[in-house]
């Protein structure tokens, strides 16, 4: 199965990034991959644009997750978001806003068949 809209990857761990991005890619998704809120912001600037989902990191420097996914939300109120984190308690940054949160380490099955519903 072959997901032609990209999902956007948001870690300033380029590490994970790259192992998150080859995992996703191996399973069929396109990604997009930036290290932080601030590109994955310009990048959603673009009126061209589209995108399927976003994955991002809790812990960002610059603007955090949360304040990513707020940011976001004003452009792309309906676009389905999951945050990683290893930090427990960060949920409440988030509500309101429509997210999944997965505790890292994230499971990548998990990961995929989580996207691969938000496909259906």
């Amino acid at each position: 199965m072959s997901f032609a809209v990209p999902i956007l990857l948001v870690d300033d761990d380029a590490g994970q990034l790259r192992v998150r991005e080859m995992i996703l890619r191996n399973a069929g998704f396109h990604t997009i991959a930036v290290t932080s809120a601030e590109r994955a912001l310009e990048l959603l600037a673009g009126e061209s644009v589209k995108l399927a989902a976003l994955v991002t990191d809790h812990m960002l420097p610059g603007l955090n997750g949360a304040q990513l996914v707020c940011e976001l939300r004003r452009c792309l109120p309906h676009l389905p978001v999951i945050v990683l984190t290893g930090m427990p308690g960060v949920e409440t940054e988030y509500e309101g806003l429509d997210v999944k949160i997965f505790t890292k380490p994230c499971d990548p099955e998990e990961l995929i068949e989580m996207l691969r519903q938000l496909g259906e």
